[in-house]
């Protein structure tokens, strides 16, 4: 049984005591209409248990309420409350004569609206619980004047009421307090999951680097930085490797790496730059990319080849080869490959 139900039982039973005493009449020579008090009870009770238990139990709350809180309640649930705030208060005590008003047969009605604007309170319906209260107010004041009426239980609904909105207070606070802690944890745990991810790929950066300076590194240091030519341009392979790494990690994996190493070796200058445009696509998208790259590179023949990642929304890559002319002028370099890899669709 959740919280909510146990709740509405206990309101459900308090405000069948409260009615039970409008059925117990201590003084019957007082009554002169009975049927008022009986019509009032009639009226009453049906409406309360309508708050309690039907009017907006399933209705979801508005953006601004906090997650977790009891609907509000239509329009119609309203008009019914007021009206039990004006017409069960003033029924008793005009059935009865001056002697009977303080019977506790009678009084009965102070309580039992201010458990029923306690209800409404709850149901995040200030303005109209407060209305109600000041219904009951007058009322009460009118036939019984404002002293007695404060000491025959109006104090004590008042006091419902307001610890009631109090209560509602906190618990909108709380609820919102708690929506915000769980925001910020998974802030949190993105964050961390984030820096995890950076840690990884820092870790496999370092491994790649050694693996490609790492030997050449070590023949340095043996030579004592006497290195053949072949370690030279070993050392600047490795060098351009690294370089790689940094610039257009994006663009690479083990087939455009390899392809890479093979046209340096061939004695093409191979640069990248990755310059945005990659960062929304999926990963098999980016194989796609990584393979037609790596294709291009295959068969390229250019002195010279420039990779550029492209923040073009059809171009995701573009691959430019040069080669030094072979004319009059000579000294410039001719463009003799061009292409660019299209995003995949």
């Amino acid at each position: 049984m959740t919280v909510r139900s146990v709740l509405s039982i206990i309101g459900l039973a308090f405000t069948a005591y409260l009615a039970a005493r409008g059925l117990i009449w201590t003084s019957p020579e007082t009554v002169e209409r009975g049927w008022l008090i009986v019509a009032a009870l009639v009226f009453y009770l049906p409406v309360t248990w309508l708050w309690i238990f039907a009017i907006g139990a399933r209705e979801r709350t508005d953006s601004s309420s906090p997650v977790g809180s009891p609907a509000k309640l239509p329009g119609w649930g309203v008009a019914l409350a007021l009206l039990a705030a004006v017409i069960v208060p003033n029924a008793p005590f005009l059935a009865v004569t001056e002697a009977g008003r303080s019977q506790p047969f009678v009084t009965w009605v102070i309580g039992a609206i201010g458990a029923l604007m306690t209800i409404v309170m709850v149901r995040r319906r200030t303005i109209v619980a407060w209305v109600g209260m000041a219904l009951l107010t007058l009322s009460a004041s009118f036939w019984l004047g404002p002293l007695q009426a404060l000491s025959l239980g109006l104090v004590g609904s008042l006091v419902w009421v307001t610890a009631a909105q109090l209560v509602t207070i906190a618990l909108d606070r709380a609820a919102r307090d708690a929506e915000r802690l769980a925001e910020l944890q998974q802030a949190a745990s993105a964050w961390q999951a984030s820096q995890s991810g950076r840690q990884r790929e820092r870790r496999l950066h370092v491994q790649r680097a050694l693996q490609a300076a790492g030997p050449i590194l070590g023949r340095t240091i043996e030579n004592g930085g006497n290195l053949r030519a072949a370690d030279k341009e070993a050392a600047r392979r490795a060098e351009a490797s690294l370089r790689d790494e940094l610039r257009g990690n994006r663009l690479l994996d083990d087939g455009v790496r390899a392809e890479i190493e093979a046209a340096r070796r061939r004695g093409t200058a191979v640069s990248l730059f990755d310059e945005g445009g990659l960062e929304g696509l999926r990963a098999a998208d980016l194989d796609v990319i990584r393979t037609e790259l790596a294709s291009v590179l295959r068969e390229a023949v250019s002195q010279r080849v420039i990779i550029r990642t492209s923040p073009h929304h059809e171009i995701a890559v573009t691959i430019v080869g040069r080669s030094r002319g072979d004319g009059a002028g000579g000294d410039d370099d001719e463009v003799d490959l061009w292409r660019e890899i299209r995003r995949p669709r």
